[in-house]
């Protein structure tokens, strides 16, 4: 386990107040206001670290950078905004999956991401 330096707790806050998932450039430009000079290798080494201690887990979208968000979550999607292309966690997951699977089939997982415009884009 690594030491919980300056930089390790301003990539961990930075995650924490972002309240979405994160790639790493957006991890390095939110922990830079709480630890100047901090770089995108620590970055990348900091949120293996998280991940491989299960502070964290991937985000994985199609075609997309892979982003980072707090692990022990409620099963959950995400909204992918196609202008500013921040992720954002969508609260409710609407279960009617089941009734759609066909007969005989057994459901084992499923994720949904939608695309749109956030709010802001939209606005």
């Amino acid at each position: 386990m690594e030491r919980n330096t300056n930089q390790r707790r301003a990539i961990k806050k930075a995650i924490e107040d972002s309240g979405r998932p994160m790639t790493p450039l957006e991890v390095l430009e939110s922990a830079q206001a709480l630890a100047p000079g901090i770089g995108i290798a620590t970055i990348y080494r900091a949120l293996k670290s998280l991940a491989e201690e299960k502070w964290l887990v991937t985000v994985e979208l199609p075609g997309e950078a892979t982003r980072y968000e707090l692990a022990g979550k409620a099963h959950h999607h995400h909204f992918c905004c196609r202008q500013c292309k921040k992720v954002f966690e969508m609260a409710d997951c609407h279960e009617t999956f089941r009734s759609i699977v066909p007969e005989g089939f057994k459901l084992e997982s499923h994720e949904i991401i939608l695309y749109g415009l956030c709010d802001k884009c939209a606005s």
